[in-house]
C-alpha cells in the first residue's frame, strides 16, 4: 500500500531552541497517528510544520496527491498549499474560534468551504450544509445561527463539519477536546471516532490527554524536548512503555 504521508527529518528551530528535531514517520490511508508529550515537547510545532502553517528548517513532508502522486508539500507554492488545505486536508484547532468565521452563520461556515472549491448553487450548498450539521449533531433549525450563539462543544462540532464537508483524506487535530467539559469531551470523541471510521480518514492528532489518543489513534509517538523518544502501536506504548519519560507520563495519569 502506498503511504498517504511520509515525514522525513522534519526539524524546526527557534533561534537556539529546538521546536522539533529529525522527526520521521509514515502514515497510511485510514490510519490515525497520535502525538503526545508535555507542554513545550514540540508536538504542536511538529503538527504546524506538517500542516504547512510553519516552514520547517529541514526535512520533507511527502503527500500522495490525487493528481501528481507523492509531492513535497514543503516546497509547494503557497497557492498550491492553500488549495490542498481547502480540499484534501483539514485542520481542527483546539479553540474552535480559530477555525470558524464567527460573524458568519453556521450554514455559511460550512458552505464557505464548499464555495472555495467551486460550488455555486445556493440550494445545493445549503442542503449539503444542513446534512453536515446533522452529521455533527447540530439541529437543522440552527443553520442560520452564528457560532457565537453556540456552546463550546457545538462550536467544535461546527468546526469539524466545516472541515470535513469537502471530503478531505487527511485531517490534522490540535488538542480537539482541550478546554471542554468531561461530558462534552466524551460526546465529541465518540463523534470523531465514528467520522474517522465511517469516512476512512487519515489523521494526525496532538493531545496531552492519553485517554484521547488511546481512543482515536492506531499508533503513537511520544515527544520530549522536540525529539520523538518512543513510538509504536498505541496500546503497546501505553500498556508497556519502554522509555522512562513515557513511563512517567503513563504513571502520572494512573495516579490521578
Amino acid at each position: 500500500m502506498t503511504p498517504l504521508l511520509e515525514v522525513q527529518n522534519i526539524t524546526k528551530r527557534y533561534g537556539s531552541r529546538i521546536g522539533c528535531a529529525e522527526v520521521n514517520f509514515t502514515l497510511y490511508p485510514g490510519e490515525v497517528m497520535g502525538i503526545v508529550g508535555e507542554s513545550g515537547s514540540g508536538k504542536s510545532t511538529l503538527l504546524n510544520c506538517l500542516a504547512g502553517h510553519l516552514p520547517p528548517d529541514e526535512g520533507a513532508v511527502l503527500y500522495d496527491t490525487r493528481a501528481d502522486g507523492m509531492v513535497d508539500t514543503v516546497t509547494m507554492s503557497e497557492p498550491e498549499r492553500r488549495m490542498l488545505s481547502r480540499t484534501d486536508w483539514a485542520f481542527v484547532h483546539q479553540n474552535p474560534r480559530d477555525g470558524l468565521r464567527m460573524g458568519v452563520s453556521a450554514g455559511g461556515n460550512v458552505g464557505e468551504r464548499l464555495m472555495a472549491v467551486g460550488a455555486r448553487h445556493y440550494g445545493n450548498i445549503r442542503d449539503t450544509a444542513t446534512d453536515w450539521l446533522g452529521r455533527v449533531e447540530i439541529a437543522a433549525e440552527r443553520i442560520d445561527d452564528r457560532p457565537s450563539a453556540f456552546s463550546g462543544g457545538m462550536q467544535q462540532r461546527l468546526q469539524i463539519a466545516r472541515n470535513l464537508v469537502t471530503s478531505p483524506r487527511l485531517i490534522f487535530m490540535d488538542e480537539p477536546t482541550g478546554g471542554l467539559d468531561v461530558s462534552v469531551q466524551a460526546r465529541l470523541l465518540d463523534l470523531l471516532r465514528g467520522l474517522v471510521r465511517d469516512l476512512g480518514l487519515s489523521a494526525v492528532i496532538v493531545s496531552h490527554d492519553l485517554a484521547v489518543v488511546r481512543l482515536l489513534a492506531d499508533r503513537l509517538m511520544v515527544m520530549k524536548g522536540g525529539h520523538v523518544v518512543e513510538s509504536g502501536l498505541t496500546d503497546q506504548v501505553l500498556d508497556d512503555p519502554q522509555h522512562g519519560y513515557t513511563q512517567l507520563l503513563v504513571s502520572s495519569v494512573l495516579q490521578v
